[in-house]
C-alpha cells in the first residue's frame, strides 16, 4: 500500500552528518515530499553515525526505538553506519525497511519510491553532490557548509576513510554559490566543515584548478569566499594540525569576518603515541604552531581534542599529554577514550593484549583532562570580560533575556552567552560581556 509523502529525519553524529541530513531533506522536498514530525510522517530516516562504538550503539538503538514507537511506518537506516555495514544491517536488522549509504545522497528519492513495494538496500559507491539550495537544520542565523567529503589522512584510529572514502573537495564556485544562497536568507554565521579543511583542494587536477581560478588550497578558497559582500562570520572547523596554512592568519587580520577561531585536533603529545596514531608532528612542533597563531593573532581562540587510552599509552605518555595541555592552554578542549574500529590500523595494536589500556584507566584519564581543562577554560575566558562585541542571538527566553553566542563560541560545543536584553533570533546584536559563569558568559545589550 502506498504511504504518504511525508518524512522525518533523525540526525545523529557530527556537523558533517547534519549537512547530509539537510541535503536528504532538500532532495525529498524538491520531489514533493513534506517534512514533518515522526508521528505524522510516513517515512522516518535515521541518519546514523559510525565513527566510534558508542555512536554505533546509539544509532542502532534509535532505529529500534522508532520501530517500537511506529510499527507501521517505513524506517530507513541511512548515513555512516549504513554505508559501512550495509549488507550486515540489511540481514540482521529487519526493523529497518531500507539501508541507504551516504555516498550518493541524490538516490534518496529513488529509494523512497522503491520502499512502497519492498525492503531495499541501496549503497552505491559513486558520489552525489549536495544541493546548493538546501534547507537548514542549524540554529537561527547559522549554517554548516561542507567544503569537502572524505579524508586521505588515514590516522590509525580513524574509520572515516573507510566510511566516507577518499578526499573529494567541492569547487570554490559551488561553495560560494551556497553561501550566497544562505546570505539571501539572512544567515549570519557560516561554519566551514570537512574531515580536514586543511586538505581542501588537494584532490583537484590541473583542469579543476584552472576552473576554480587556481584555488587549490584553503587560503585560496577563503579569499574567494571573502570576496562576497555582506556582514557575516566565517568560522573554520576541523583542520589537521599538519595541514594548517599559515596564510590564513594574514587573512584573519585583513578581514574580520574570518573569525580567529581554530579547531585543531592534536590528539596527543607523546611522540611514541603520535607515531602510532600516524601523526608526524611532535609536541614541540605543535606548541610552536600554537605560539605562531597567538603571536600573529593575540585574540585567537583555539579548540582541540585529545584521544586517551590508545593502545600502548603508558602513565608516562599520559603525563606528557597533561604537560602539553597546560602549556597549550586551549580555550576549549574535548577528550575522548579510544575505541577500536574494525579495519583501522590501530585494530591490529588492539589485538595485542600487552598494549591494551584498561577501560577504567582510560576513563580516569579522560576525567582528569576534563577537570584540568575547566580551570584553563575559565581563565582563558576571563580575558573577554568587559569587552564590547557582537553576539548571534539564538533563542528568546523572556521579554528581557535571550541566549546568544559570541564569536569565540562555536555552535553546540562551546557554551552560550546569556544576554540581558532582547534580540530577534538569527540576528547580530552589540553587547558588553559582563562576566563568565563556568563555560558560559553573561552580557548586557548596548
Amino acid at each position: 500500500m502506498p504511504f504518504s509523502k511525508t518524512f522525518y529525519i533523525e540526525n545523529l553524529g557530527c556537523a558533517k552528518n547534519q549537512t547530509d541530513a539537510e541535503a536528504l531533506a532538500s532532495l525529498l522536498m524538491d520531489r514533493g515530499w513534506r517534512l514533518t514530525q515522526p508521528e505524522e510522517a510516513g517515512l522516518i530516516i535515521v541518519n546514523t553515525c559510525g565513527f566510534i562504538e558508542a555512536a554505533k550503539k546509539e544509532s542502532l538503538a534509535a532505529i529500534m526505538d522508532f520501530r517500537r514507537a511506529y510499527p507501521s511506518k517505513k524506517i530507513v537506516a541511512a548515513g555512516c553506519l549504513a554505508q559501512r555495514y550495509g549488507d550486515e544491517l540489511f540481514t540482521a536488522l529487519p526493523e529497518a525497511d531500507a539501508v541507504f549509504g551516504n555516498r550518493t545522497l541524490a538516490a534518496v528519492t529513488h529509494l523512497a519510491q522503491s520502499l512502497e513495494e519492498k525492503r531495499v538496500i541501496l549503497r552505491p559507491e559513486n558520489y552525489g553532490d549536495l544541493p546548493q539550495k538546501r534547507i537548514n537544520f542549524s540554529r537561527p542565523g547559522s549554517v554548516y557548509i561542507k567544503a569537502a567529503e572524505g579524508c586521505g589522512n588515514h590516522c590509525a584510529f580513524c574509520a572515516i576513510p573507510l566510511i566516507r572514502g577518499p578526499l573529494r573537495s567541492r569547487s570554490a564556485e559551488e561553495l560560494c554559490a551556497e553561501i550566497r544562497f544562505f546570505l539571501e536568507k539572512g544567515v549570519k554565521e557560516f561554519n566551514l566543515v570537512a574531515q580536514d579543511l586543511g586538505s581542501w583542494g588537494r584532490d583537484f587536477g590541473a583542469a579543476q584548478a584552472e576552473r576554480g581560478r587556481g584555488a587549490i588550497g584553503l587560503a585560496a578558497l577563503l579569499r574567494q569566499i571573502l570576496e562576497i559582500a555582506g556582514d557575516f562570520w566565517l568560522r573554520l572547523l576541523y583542520i589537521h594540525p599538519e595541514h594548517f596554512p599559515l596564510e590564513v592568519l594574514g587573512l584573519c587580520r585583513e578581514d574580520k569576518r574570518l573569525l580567529p577561531y581554530f579547531d585543531l585536533p592534536f590528539q596527543h603529545a607523546s611522540r611514541k603515541i603520535l607515531r602510532a596514531m600516524g601523526r608526524k608532528n611532535s609536541a614541540s612542533g605543535n606548541l610552536a604552531l600554537i605560539e605562531k597563531i597567538r603571536e600573529t593573532l593575540p585574540e585567537a581562540v583555539l579548540r582541540s581534542t585529545f584521544l586517551v587510552g590508545f593502545p600502548g599509552e603508558t602513565d608516562a605518555d599520559f603525563e606528557e599529554l597533561l604537560r602539553f595541555q597546560e602549556e597549550a592552554a586551549f580555550d576549549w578542549l574535548g577528550a575522548f577514550t579510544y575505541s577500536a574500529e574494525e579495519g583501522t590500523p590501530a585494530e591490529i595494536l588492539h589485538r595485542k593484549k600487552a598494549l591494551l589500556v584498561p577501560k577504567k584507566t582510560a576513563l580516569a584519564r579522560k576525567k582528569e583532562i576534563q577537570a584540568r581543562q575547566e580551570a584553563i577554560t575559565e581563565k582563558r575566558g576571563g580575558r573577554f570580560t568587559g569587552i564590547t562585541t557582537f553576539l548571534l542571538a539564538e533563542e528568546k527566553t523572556s521579554d528581557q533575556m535571550c541566549l546568544c553566542r559570541a564569536w569565540f563560541q562555536a555552535p553546540e560545543v562551546d557554551g552560550l552567552t546569556v544576554l540581558h536584553g532582547s534580540a530577534p533570533a538569527g540576528t547580530l546584536v552589540q553587547a558588553r560581556l559582563l562576566r563568565r559563569n563556568g563555560f558560559d558568559m553573561e552580557a548586557v545589550k548596548i
